[in-house]
C-alpha cells in the first residue's frame, strides 16, 4: 500500500490516493529544470495509471509558500503535500499515487 509520505495510509477504496473519483495534483516549483522534470514525471505517471486527474504546475511563489513548502519541487495531491525537496521518477510518483 502506498503512503502519503507522512505516515498516513492512503484510502483503500478507489484506484489510488486520489480516491478513484478524479483528483487535483499540483507540482510546485520555481520553474527550474528539476521542477519542470517533476511536472513531466507526474504527467507520465498519471497517463500510465490512466487516472482521472487535473495536473497543475504552479510557479507563483506566493501560492507555493501558502502550502508551507520550503524546498522544491513539491507535489500536492488534493491539497495535501505528499512530497517535497526531490525529483521523483515516474515510477516513484506511480507508487505514491497507489
Amino acid at each position: 500500500m502506498g503512503l502519503f509520505g507522512f505516515g498516513k495510509k492512503v484510502k483503500e477504496e478507489g484506484c489510488c490516493a486520489c480516491g478513484g473519483n478524479g483528483c487535483n495534483i499540483k507540482v510546485l516549483g520555481a520553474g527550474c529544470k528539476s521542477c519542470h522534470q517533476q511536472y513531466e514525471n507526474v504527467k507520465k505517471a498519471v497517463a500510465n495509471m490512466e487516472l482521472d486527474a487535473e495536473i497543475e504546475y504552479i510557479t507563483d511563489m506566493e501560492k507555493v509558500m501558502s502550502y508551507g513548502v520550503m524546498s522544491m519541487p513539491a507535489i500536492v495531491v488534493n491539497e495535501q503535500v505528499v512530497s517535497m525537496g526531490k525529483v521523483l521518477s515516474t515510477a516513484q510518483v506511480e507508487e505514491l499515487l497507489k
